[in-house]
């Protein structure tokens, strides 16, 4: 079995770290649930944050507890995105980094996901980026869910606060399911489909996918598969890891992801 992991430009894994029981021989067979995952992944999403904080110290651990070149993305709140739709909301943005930037240098990536009722507004938007970029440099995503989000007006406002634009799949948005926004990060975020969160890819699709992530090797790619309720996105993330090595994937179309279900 080889453990060597893609390039570090290429920042593949889950939403979370749980291993299916299956899929244990894959995996280092000490350590933390973390060490683990970590012994075979180099990147991981955590989506806890989303939904309660976690005490500075808990990122330090988790931080200790990986090799160095291992990076997590962070989901913003939910008090932010979902309760305070991104406005007044300086002091949880203060929270919340102060929280998480114990993760160090190994904090790769933080998560915007909007709720599906929040459309754009131009003030609203470009107040809650410039503070969040007053605070934090690194590396940000927007998944947003209302299609208003697609108006040239916010893509310029990505552009300008250097955001990228998830691509999801199943996305409710046209074109959703492609990178944009600012165009110096891709983030991948594999929802599952047919049955979102539950249903497994096809290994077709995720050749086509393998040779998407290899189309911009200079570019940070984050690939992260969220279809976690069955236990399905460890195995697909295994096997994109298997495809992205091997040179006789299926191929794409000008380098463009064929988000073709078979």
């Amino acid at each position: 079995m080889s453990t060597r992991r893609p390039s570090s430009r290429l920042y593949l894994g889950c939403a979370g770290w749980s291993l299916p029981r299956e899929q244990w021989p894959a995996f280092a067979l000490e350590g933390t649930h973390l060490q683990r995952y970590g012994s075979r992944f180099p990147a991981v999403e955590i989506n806890s944050s989303f939904y309660r904080p976690h005490r500075p110290a808990t990122y330090a651990k988790w931080a200790d507890s990986v090799a160095g070149d291992f990076r997590f993305s962070v989901k913003v709140p939910k008090q932010i995105t979902h309760e305070r739709r991104l406005i007044d909301c300086e002091g949880l943005v203060d929270e919340f980094l102060g929280q998480c930037s114990q993760l160090g240098e190994k904090l790769g990536c933080l998560l915007i996901q909007l709720p599906p009722s929040l459309a754009f507004d131009a003030s609203v938007a470009e107040a809650f980026f410039k503070t969040l970029r007053d605070r934090y440099q690194g590396h940000a995503v927007l998944e947003p869910r209302h299609p208003s989000w697609l108006a040239p007006q916010a893509a310029t406002i990505l552009l300008d606060e250097r955001i990228g634009r998830v691509a999801a799949d199943p996305s409710p948005l046209p074109g959703g399911d492609q990178p944009a926004g600012w165009p110096g990060i891709r983030y991948y975020r594999l929802h599952g489909s047919p049955r979102i969160y539950y249903s497994a890819y096809e290994d077709a699709w995720l050749g086509r996918l393998a040779q998407a992530l290899k189309a911009a090797p200079d570019t940070p790619t984050w690939c992260i598969f969220d279809n976690t309720a069955s236990g399905a996105a460890t195995t697909d993330a295994l096997r994109l890891m298997d495809l992205i090595r091997d040179r006789n994937a299926p191929p794409t179309t000008n380098g463009q992801l064929l988000w073709v279900r078979p």
